[in-house]
């Protein structure tokens, strides 16, 4: 069975998306400090941080019919922690995500399972109405319609004869 998950219309995600960035900043920074100052390596330092603070989860996103479909890929992610915000421009989908082991499963010699923060922000091609957004989470799959804004949508003109 499916579980709706709530959205959020804000005016504005840019406040969240610059606050990640941050985050992510002082993390390549601190990685760049503690390889002693080495200069040259820095998209290699961004990249290490994003991967340590972020899970980026695969999307999909089609439009049919004057409406966007957005799919996320979010296996083990609860429903419950997932947090969805939408504007007219763009939608931000961000979760908490934990996987901890237990002594009992025994000794863990590889664990590629994503923990962390889930945050992905998605800037739309053509504005969305957030008032009518639609999510919903079933078997690890995130799936949210958002119908395309009527000022958005393309409209047939007339030609009136001369």
């Amino acid at each position: 069975m499916a579980e709706l998950v709530p959205i959020r219309k804000s005016k504005s995600i840019f406040d969240e998306v610059e606050r990640m960035r941050d985050r992510i900043m002082r993390r390549a920074y601190d990685i760049f400090t503690s390889n002693g100052g080495l200069f040259g390596r820095d998209t290699e330092d961004w990249m290490q941080a994003e991967q340590e603070l972020v899970w980026r989860p695969a999307i999909e996103l089609s439009e049919k019919d004057d409406e966007f479909r957005l799919e996320l890929a979010a296996p083990g992610v609860d429903p419950k922690n997932i947090d969805i915000e939408v504007t007219p421009e763009d939608i931000l989908i961000r979760a908490d995500v934990h996987h901890e082991h237990r002594k009992e499963e025994g000794d863990v010699y590889a664990c590629e399972f994503a923990h962390g923060n889930l945050f992905r922000s998605i800037h739309l091609p053509k504005k969305i109405d957030p008032e009518k957004v639609k999510a919903e989470f079933k078997n690890g799959l995130l799936r949210l319609n958002a119908p395309v804004a009527e000022e958005a949508r393309a409209k047939k003109v007339t030609i009136a004869a001369a």
